[in-house]
């Protein structure tokens, strides 16, 4: 990047809040340290709320090395991976900290993916350990066989409850599918007996903070899920830019809601490291629907909440909400998809708390943007590059080609949190990441005068309708704020003459009616006539990520097998 160039003055940190700095002072902090050092200052304090039981710092720091020590009794040494395969639970906390204690490769799963999809990652990672729930134990006991896992330790939901609760979950958990009955095998083992079994040990194994402490596989939305390769490095800085971007959130002070799953980058690094690190009580909720949601913000008075656009939809549009008090909250981060102007109000106006949005991707351990906590927050925008991140907009036919101030082209990115590369994929990583460290992330964006940026679309989500290029992200923001549409998503559809067009799948809000021409006729209000959706299907649900976020790629193979 050249002195003249508008994205070497960096423009945007003239837009930070006070007291934000443009570098941030790094210290070679390991994530597992994090925990020590809370446990110092605060050994108290709650760490971790799950369904009402508590744990401090000094007892869930305690556990962490009870596991470690079971994690080296069976034989996993440095550079070992550990595939975690749970929901937020405090298990899934022990074990992500236990294995980076011991210089293992956390490989974190999603318990919703299917046995192909499992199979891949476990050998893509070489995975000889698992931790995962009674209700998948069996399954994966039968999965080993075709994979490197010697060892398989698992827990229940009804592990950690408090007593009454402890006391009724035999009786109703199979009933409601929480909990499954284990046929015993061979190298399967209980968690609570695991850490019943050994003494703590709380040594931490020397690593190397360039060493590769994850492999955080991408959502596969564009083919088979790549292993995104983390560094110490790159996670322990991530939680410094964070912590630097909102200082007014005091040490050891907050209540964090831990509603992002874990498993995916999102949770692992916003929720829970950040909450570590800060010294917080994290309340965990494994199953982040609107009714769990609103329970636990109200009860464990949460104050800082960063959640994806469905769990602020489905809390607005839940009818508990009139008679919860959700006024704790002063914080709010939200990602994954553009929150809509309509939800961003109600919520702010229903709580009092002030919403940031933001961006980010699992090959930059997420966040390389978020709008100012205190200063300008601009709708639609992704925000402000954080400290220490720099970003370009350049051609998309000529990457070489940096886009004026205003225009469209592909966000690139670099930073201390861009990943090291992709595991066993070398001309992957070459085409990801440039010769001079920029990740390039597939995404269109353009920059404002202020440094403001601007996601437009996708690359590969791009329409091209009689030869105009349609952004289907910009259809999707103008249904959104039509009063009885609760959802919606866009994509392209072979057509004879344009070559594609518009087709939007709509979700009404309950009790609410609409026709395909009432949809297509408001949207003519609003848009170009080329930009116009030429069918839409009411739906009563869309296909979603692990995070909530809609997932455009499957409606696209739907519709592609009809």
């Amino acid at each position: 990047m050249s002195d003249q160039s508008d994205y070497a003055k960096k423009m945007w940190v003239n837009a930070y809040d006070q007291g934000v700095k443009d570098c941030v002072d790094f210290k070679n902090i390991l994530i597992s340290q994090y925990l020590e050092d809370s446990t110092k200052n605060f050994p108290d304090n709650p760490a971790l709320i799950f369904q009402g039981v508590t744990l401090s710092f000094k007892e869930l720091n305690e556990m962490v090395a009870r596991f470690a020590a079971a994690l080296k009794n069976f034989g996993i040494k440095k550079g070992d991976s550990v595939a975690i395969l749970l929901p937020n639970v405090i298990p899934c906390v022990v074990a992500y900290y236990a294995t980076l204690k011991i210089g293992g490769i956390v490989v974190l799963n999603n318990p919703l993916y299917s046995d192909r999809e499992l199979l891949h990652q476990f050998n893509d990672s070489n995975s000889t350990f698992l931790i995962t729930l009674d209700l998948l134990a069996n399954r994966m006991v039968n999965l080993r066989e075709k994979t490197k896992i010697k060892t398989i330790v698992y827990t229940s939901i009804g592990d950690y409850l408090p007593f009454v609760k402890r006391l009724l979950f035999p009786l109703v958990a199979k009933k409601k599918g929480l909990a499954a009955d284990v046929t015993a095998a061979k190298n399967l083992f209980k968690f609570k007996d695991v850490i019943a079994k050994y003494s703590p040990d709380y040594t931490q194994t020397d690593v190397d903070f360039d060493d590769v402490a994850m492999y955080q596989y991408t959502g596969g939305t564009t083919g088979v899920s790549k292993g995104v390769m983390l560094t110490h490095r790159n996670i322990s800085c991530q939680i410094q830019q964070l912590e630097a971007w909102f200082p007014g959130f005091e040490k050891g002070k907050e209540v964090m809601l831990g509603a992002l799953p874990i498993f995916h980058v999102f949770g692992m690094s916003v929720s829970m490291n950040l909450a570590i690190r800060m010294g917080w009580a994290n309340v965990l909720v494994p199953k982040p629907q609107p009714e769990p949601l609103l329970e636990a913000i109200s009860k464990f008075k949460v104050t800082f909440a960063p959640l994806v656009p469905t769990m602020y939809i489905g809390i607005l549009d839940h009818p508990d909400l009139a008679h919860t008090d959700l006024t704790s909250i002063k914080g709010c981060f939200s990602g994954s998809a553009p929150l809509p102007l309509e939800v961003i109000n109600n919520f702010q106006e229903k709580t009092g708390s002030i919403i940031v949005e933001g961006f980010g991707l699992t090959e930059s351990t997420p966040v390389t943007h978020v709008n100012p906590f205190n200063g300008v927050r601009k709708q639609g925008s992704i925000g402000l590059p954080i400290p220490d991140t720099e970003c370009k907009i350049v051609d998309l036919e000529d990457p070489e080609r940096e886009m004026p101030i205003g225009e469209a082209g592909e966000l690139l990115i670099r930073g201390p949190q861009v990943m090291k590369g992709y595991l066993n994929k070398p001309d992957e990583t070459k085409k990801t990441l440039t010769k001079d460290g920029y990740l390039c992330t597939g995404d269109v964006a353009k920059m404002d005068e202020d440094g403001y940026c601007y996601i437009v679309d996708r690359i590969k989500d791009m329409i091209i309708s009689g030869g105009y290029n349609v952004y289907p992200r910009d259809i999707d923001e103008v249904l959104f704020e039509h009063p009885k549409i609760l959802e919606a998503c866009c994509i392209g559809i072979p057509h004879e003459k344009r070559g594609e067009a518009v087709k939007a799948f709509v979700i009404l809000k309950e009790g609410k009616e609409m026709t395909e021409r009432e949809v297509i006729d408001y949207c003519d209000t609003k848009l170009a006539k080329y930009k116009l959706p030429v069918a839409v299907e009411f739906r009563h649900e869309l296909p979603k990520s692990n995070v909530g976020k809609i997932l455009r790629k499957d409606l696209r193979i739907e519709e592609q097998n009809k």
